[in-house]
């Protein structure tokens, strides 16, 4: 497995740092918030802990709301690429666990609402085309990246296209790219410790 780029390591920890991450393959230094191209959420700071409304935690969970800024003139269309990336260099799975794929967004300055339906949503790793809920074992604390690009091409691809196909029509089209980084450990629950008092 290749390197994983050095002009990316800024933006993303070392447990997260799988060569195969969309970003690591398609971007470059001069994409990388080209123009102050920049991704965020109102919902976390980057490396912040995701809220257990946005996982597999609670019933009726969504996908958090992201933000974007404006894309450099010429930008078509931006697509949206969420990938997990945890563990380490000898553990690593062939690609990052794929946890939504979204395109058909305005080559704009926008913004994604909590729980909003994208324009077209590709197949994740479960092969569904929706937002998949982060689900960690408990106590183990997993590494999500949001990787926005902005593509001087609209893309042509169906909805419910999966990863490598997406992955395929980007190449050669990324005018910007920008990276969000979240974290989340599964078993948040901290009632644990309530059973302690009856022991003898």
């Amino acid at each position: 497995m290749t390197d994983f780029p050095a002009w990316l390591s800024a933006n993303v920890p070392l447990p997260a740092r799988h060569p195969g991450l969309a970003v690591a393959m398609l971007g470059s230094a001069q994409a990388l918030a080209r123009g102050g191209f920049a991704l965020t959420s109102p919902a976390f700071a980057a490396g912040e802990a995701l809220d257990p409304s946005f996982t597999a935690s609670e019933e009726d969970a969504v996908a958090p709301p992201l933000e974007w800024s404006a894309p450099p003139p010429g930008s078509q269309e931006l697509v949206l690429v969420v990938e997990e990336a945890s563990g380490s260099p000898d553990n690593w799975a062939a690609e990052p666990a794929c946890h939504w794929l979204v395109w058909g967004l305005k080559g704009q300055r926008g913004k994604l609402l909590e729980g909003e339906v994208p324009p077209r949503v590709g197949k994740n790793a479960l092969r569904n085309s929706e937002w998949l809920l982060p689900d960690p074992p408990e106590g183990e604390t997993r590494h999500y990246l949001f990787q926005l690009f902005a593509t001087d091409l609209p893309l042509v691809l169906m909805p419910g296209a999966g990863r490598a196909e997406l992955l395929a029509s980007l190449q050669g089209t990324i005018t910007a790219c920008a990276v969000l980084h979240a974290t989340f450990t599964g078993g948040g629950d901290d009632d644990a410790g309530w059973e302690d008092a009856e022991i003898d």
